[in-house]
């Protein structure tokens, strides 16, 4: 019996190629590397990191400051009574110093300043506008029903000459727009007691007739502080 012969296979393939899982891979490039930004991102996180570590530091050291309690109207002497320390933070804003407290009572309001408000240089000046050549100061001796209730220091006010029944004239304005520099205590009767107010030297002599013979009334101007 002839036995027949099965041709001998080939493992390496057609023409002597190797298979799939017996190949080379392929050469892969390098990646490129970028040190100039992997650099600046290491500077980036720690500035922010010592930022951060500084506004906490910052945010714990306190200050002496003042702040004011009482309502100091513009071109007013600033009062000693008016003022108060205060313990805040240090946040870089210039507040004016507790330490600086005898300088700042004798300086004037540069604008109306509310109770509460923290000092600063720029609330106040060395010379008061309202009181400075072609002013004057005068005085006014109000009854019941010439002024207003609550009229305090820094209001403005228009002085209104209110002629008496017997000279049957009309009422005028003699100052639009003048400062009450100073409000006394009421008296028991109710009337609004002694103010001051600072109107223009030219009609201060009127002013002051008027108000002797008691035919002055003051109108409050709150829209005009």
């Amino acid at each position: 019996m002839r036995t027949s012969e099965k041709p001998a296979v080939n493992s390496a393939g057609p023409a002597g190629v190797l298979s799939s899982s017996t190949s080379r891979k392929l050469p892969v490039p390098p990646r490129e590397r970028k040190p100039a930004l992997a650099a600046l991102a290491v500077l980036l996180i720690l500035g922010g990191a010592l930022a951060t570590t500084l506004l906490v530091m910052r945010s714990g050291d306190r200050i002496s400051a003042i702040r004011v309690v009482q309502q100091i109207g513009v071109g007013q002497k600033i009062s000693p009574n008016a003022l108060e320390e205060v313990q805040i933070a240090d946040t870089g804003v210039a507040f004016v110093a507790w330490s600086e407290r005898f300088a700042v009572v004798e300086t004037y309001a540069a604008a109306t300043i509310l109770p509460g408000t923290l000092l600063t240089d720029e609330m106040t000046v060395t010379a008061s506008e309202e009181l400075g050549p072609g002013k004057a100061k005068v005085g006014l001796a109000l009854k019941p029903g010439q002024a207003p209730a609550g009229l305090r220091e820094g209001d403005r006010v228009q002085v209104i000459h209110v002629p008496g029944r017997s000279s049957g004239g009309q009422s005028r304005v003699l100052a639009p727009n003048a400062l009450v520099h100073i409000v006394g205590e009421p008296t028991r009767t109710g009337s609004a007691g002694l103010i001051t107010v600072i109107v223009d030297s030219t009609i201060s002599p009127q002013v002051a007739a008027y108000a002797s013979s008691g035919e002055i009334a003051v109108a409050e101007l709150p829209g005009a502080r």
